[in-house]
């Protein structure tokens, strides 16, 4: 099977289609196709499933010890669904997001976005998913120290574009960008850097930043754990509306069941299983 490159993949709407973005990049199934997650008997309020996990299981070694972290985990997204996956330290939440966005791989198992098995694309393929299909906060900001805010929330597509290819479509871009940041309430901090934000401005930035691609799933890993209780109900929010007015499918991870509350559903993992509820 070949690797991929942006360029080679054909594009609807300006976008490489994510159906065929899975069949070039994900070997063929029992059958000789793409191979597709089976059909939900019931969907969650008729709403079709975007994002599951089917029986996964992951294990990290130390030494000649495996220590597992999750085990038979089925989890299913409903599109426009705001889901928090809550549980204490050590119970595999932070590894069950990784595993979702593809930025690690389930020893056992399979993970599906949009019918489409993603967990065995290439590398190439899932750098492309996760740049135009998922957005990603993180409990540290990740922003880079020497750009401003404007600068930062671009760099997704300044990576996902050829460097003609960004220079075409800049305008489009900044304006998408100064866009996003009013919507986070940041329009008047464009040309600032991190060292001059707090906290929470920091964090809204890398919501910007996440949403800059018009991702259809958003994954935040503890999004208000270096935030003080006022600013981090600001951020809470503020993802409450995006899911709302959007219609923007989140999977939000934390340890605090106050701030789960906020979501639609909770999952609780115990163990590394999913605790019925």
């Amino acid at each position: 099977m070949n690797d991929l490159t942006t360029s080679s993949l054909p594009r609807a709407s300006g976008r490489v289609s994510f159906a065929q973005l899975a069949a070039a990049t994900a070997p063929p199934g029992p059958a000789g196709g793409p191979h597709h997650a089976p059909r939900r008997a019931g969907p969650l309020d008729a709403r079709p499933t975007i994002l599951a996990a089917r029986g996964v299981i992951k294990s990290y070694r130390k030494g000649p010890l495996a220590i597992p972290v999750l085990q038979h985990i089925d989890l299913e997204i409903a599109q426009g669904e705001f889901v928090a996956v809550i549980g204490p330290s050590g119970c595999g939440k932070s590894t069950l997001l990784h595993l979702l966005a593809t930025l690690d791989v389930p020893d056992y198992g399979e993970v599906f976005f949009e019918g489409h098995r993603i967990d065995n694309l290439t590398a190439a393929g899932r750098d492309i998913l996760r740049n135009r299909y998922f957005g990603m906060i993180f409990q540290a900001y990740h922003l880079l120290p020497e750009l401003t805010m404007l600068e930062n929330v671009l760099a997704p597509a300044m990576i996902g574009e050829t460097v003609f290819g960004y220079w075409w479509k800049r305008r489009k871009y900044r304006q998408r960008a100064g866009e996003i940041l009013h919507t986070v309430g940041l329009g008047h901090r464009l040309k600032h850097k991190p060292r001059e934000l707090s906290g929470g401005e920091m964090q809204r930035t890398a919501i910007a930043r996440a949403l800059v691609a018009q991702p259809r799933v958003l994954l935040a890993d503890e999004p208000t754990g270096n935030l003080d209780k006022a600013t981090g109900e600001e951020i809470l929010a503020l993802l409450g509306r995006l899911n709302r007015e959007q219609n923007l499918t989140i999977v939000m991870v934390t340890h605090d069941h106050e701030i789960a509350a906020a979501a639609d559903r909770t999952v609780t993992l115990v163990d590394g299983r999913v605790q019925a509820a």
